[in-house]
């Protein structure tokens, strides 16, 4: 299943003056930490961690030229440096994005995110910040702060989830540098990850987080394929397997949503809370039987692993909120003759509808 990224709540439109605009960020940027740091901490931690990231920034020309750089990472950035490019010229994707420079962190992961639902119903918990407006997750560079988060979150009766943050945008506020544990993943992850997030650089609605991660994950999607096809031609075997892997996920999200429609349908119904509680145990229980009486038709997609996971409404929406609209993207695409600079565009124009209207048209 696809973790969701997590993309800071200090995050804010296309910026693009170069360095006196640079630093004008980080100055208020440290007067959001500062500002805010008696009244609320978890933009100080938010803030100030950022700043970690931008201060530890080293340029991945300066790296390449250092001869004390070990080859593996020249390898690797190198290929940053193709995805990024590739991204501007072939998917039309601004270059505010970043990828120019690269952080190594002094940790494993990036960070971690906290998403809730509540139990009775397929709704997510959600927070409001300056500039990012509502989301439904709350990301933290610390995972003591994050299980902290979670915590409180149960204490009010929520079904949670704490994710491990692939990546994150400053949808362009910012130059997003590449960061050592994105560059754990292969080389089709990395360049997915890239394209992924320089599509929120190109297209974002605030507070809309299903529209923008799911056309983020098309775009990803369709510009790996495309890249792979530019180096290995149309029958590219990597191209194969994700495609592959792409069927199986299909066929999962049909059980996923067959569930969450039983779910909602429950959830809906006239029945008292207790025994709400008690029929959603049921349905959770015989979905995970469903999963493990599959496993053998799936060869990429551990059906096994997945019946052994403690499921909860947050899994549901959060998986949901990565997978929609696939087929509504794809035919708007088409109708540009699958031009990306067009089918951006055209996404830009549905800034004027509100976030409903626009899951609307995911459904």
């Amino acid at each position: 299943m696809v973790e969701p990224k997590f993309y800071p709540p200090l995050s804010t439109g296309i910026c693009k003056s170069k360095t006196a605009g640079h630093w004008i960020r980080i100055f208020v940027l440290a007067f959001f930490c500062f500002t805010f740091q008696n009244c609320i901490g978890y933009l100080w931690h938010l803030g100030s961690g950022q700043l970690d990231i931008l201060l530890k920034r080293k340029p991945i020309v300066e790296i390449l030229n250092d001869p004390n750089t070990k080859e593996e990472l020249k390898i690797k950035l190198q290929k940053v440096e193709s995805f990024r490019k590739y991204g501007i010229q072939e998917l039309a994707l601004d270059p505010a994005a970043g990828f120019r420079s690269f952080v190594q962190l002094d940790r494993e992961e990036l960070g971690w995110h906290v998403a809730a639902c509540y139990p009775l119903k397929l709704e997510s918990y959600t927070w409001w910040f300056p500039i990012a407006g509502t989301v439904p997750y709350k990301g933290y560079f610390s995972l003591e702060k994050a299980k902290e988060e979670e915590q409180r979150l149960k204490d009010k009766g929520l079904d949670t989830r704490i994710r491990i943050t692939a990546g994150y945008s400053t949808l362009g506020w910012f130059e997003d540098p590449i960061l050592s544990s994105q560059l754990k993943s292969d080389s089709h992850e990395i360049a997915s990850l890239v394209f992924h997030e320089m599509a929120h650089a190109t297209v974002y609605f605030p507070g809309d987080s299903v529209f923008n991660e799911s056309y983020a994950n098309f775009v990803e999607e369709e510009g790996a394929f495309r890249y792979l096809e530019s180096l290995e031609g149309k029958e590219s075997p990597k191209k194969k397997e994700i495609l592959q892997r792409k069927e199986e996920s299909k066929r999962l999200k049909l059980i996923l949503v067959n569930t969450a429609n039983r779910l909602q349908k429950l959830y809906t119904s006239e029945t008292n809370e207790t025994e709400k509680l008690k029929r959603k145990n049921e349905i959770l229980s015989e979905f995970k039987n469903s999963l493990l009486a599959q496993k053998d038709d799936f060869k990429l997609i551990s059906l096994e692993k997945l019946s052994k996971k403690e499921w909860n409404n947050e899994d549901f929406v959060g998986y949901l909120r990565y997978n929609s609209g696939s087929d509504y993207f794809r035919k708007q695409f088409e109708t540009t003759g699958r031009d990306f600079s067009a089918f951006h565009k055209k996404m830009r124009t549905l800034v004027s509808l509100s976030n409903e209207e626009r899951k609307k048209l995911l459904q």
